[in-house]
């Protein structure tokens, strides 16, 4: 198979852009259908913005125990490991950290520029204060605690996604959710080919961001330069320190790192991104491939990530499957 059987289809989805690639044009329709209802199935469990989600009502439930559907309860389980895994630097409880500072809507509704604000700087509750019960599928806050799933939950969907296209069509597959990647199946001659971006808004011909391919796995990309707004001529985004509640001080405009599944490479470049210069050598001693660029373009790798190359992509049809942030 060569690339030019790739079947490509890209729709707005989670307050961003969701692409999937099959390497079996006659899969596409299925495939998609596929990651229409896990997007659907994510969205209705972890959104944060929709009053009627499972996540705004154990938001709300003022430090009960609440019973959750498996799908939340495993996107919570994920939000807990990526704690535990990076001591904490990805904390799910910084939902009302977010909304302080002016992220308390889906981003498209958030207005570009505001009044001041008064932040303070404060540690959130951590996310050793939220009890979950695997027998029981129930999950407790504190009281006043409320969780955001935004780093990890489109980065599980992805996987979710792709893994159960690949299983119902046998085709190779490739989702994209705003620069969160999961590939599963069969992938195409040289791979999984894709150009890195610090804007997934970028048309595809013309970034000048570099190009590389997977065969497995996940990629994800992590960034402080899209979602940005501007509350009393300071400009915020939306990666938290939770040592703060603040946004994290920003050492990297961008990182993208490839690793066995999207969700842990999500974990991996959100925790880079806080981590600061000691990024490079947090990635490196877990040997995962990563790719940093400081806010001055100056670009620096890990575990092998390879040399920039900024040639055009293996097939220019692969545009929409480009690394979006």
């Amino acid at each position: 198979m060569t690339d030019t059987s790739l079947a490509v289809h890209s729709f707005p989805a989670l307050g961003t852009t969701a692409s999937i690639a099959v390497t079996e044009p006659s899969a596409a329709d299925k495939a998609t259908s596929v990651l229409r209802l896990e997007l659907e199935a994510i969205d209705l469990a972890a959104s944060r913005f929709r009053p009627e989600s499972e996540l705004s009502k154990l938001n709300a439930s003022t430090g009960r125990p609440v019973v959750v559907s498996a799908l939340l309860f495993e996107a919570i389980d994920a939000a807990l490991r990526a704690a535990r895994l990076t001591d904490g630097l990805v904390d799910p409880t910084v939902g009302s950290a977010l909304e302080l500072i002016g992220y308390d809507r889906d981003f498209a509704d958030v207005d570009p520029e505001g009044a001041a604000l008064n932040l303070t700087a404060r540690a959130v509750a951590g996310w050793k204060t939220v009890r979950t019960d695997s027998a029981h599928r129930t999950v407790q806050l504190p009281s006043g605690v409320s969780i955001d799933l935004g780093a990890t939950a489109k980065a599980l969907c992805a996987d979710r996604a792709a893994e159960l296209a690949a299983a119902c069509t046998g085709a190779g597959v490739l989702v994209n959710l705003g620069g969160d990647i999961a590939v599963r199946g069969p992938a195409p001659v040289g791979g999984w080919s894709m150009r890195i971006t610090h804007n997934h808004a970028d048309p595809p011909t013309t970034s000048d961001g570099p190009v590389v391919s997977i065969r497995e796995g996940g990629l994800s990309t992590s960034s402080t330069s899209v979602r940005r707004w501007i509350r009393g001529g300071v400009s915020l985004h939306h990666i938290i320190d939770p040592a703060t509640g603040l946004p994290a001080r920003e050492h990297w405009r961008t990182v993208s790192v490839a690793a066995g599944t999207c969700l842990d490479a999500n974990i991996a470049s959100t925790a880079a991104i806080l981590l600061g210069d000691r990024a490079p050598q947090w990635l490196e001693e877990r040997r995962l491939p990563a790719r940093l660029v400081s806010p001055s373009a100056r670009v620096t790798t890990s575990a092998g990530w390879p040399i920039d190359s900024v040639g055009p992509a293996s097939n220019e049809s692969m545009a929409p499957e480009q690394v979006r942030c």
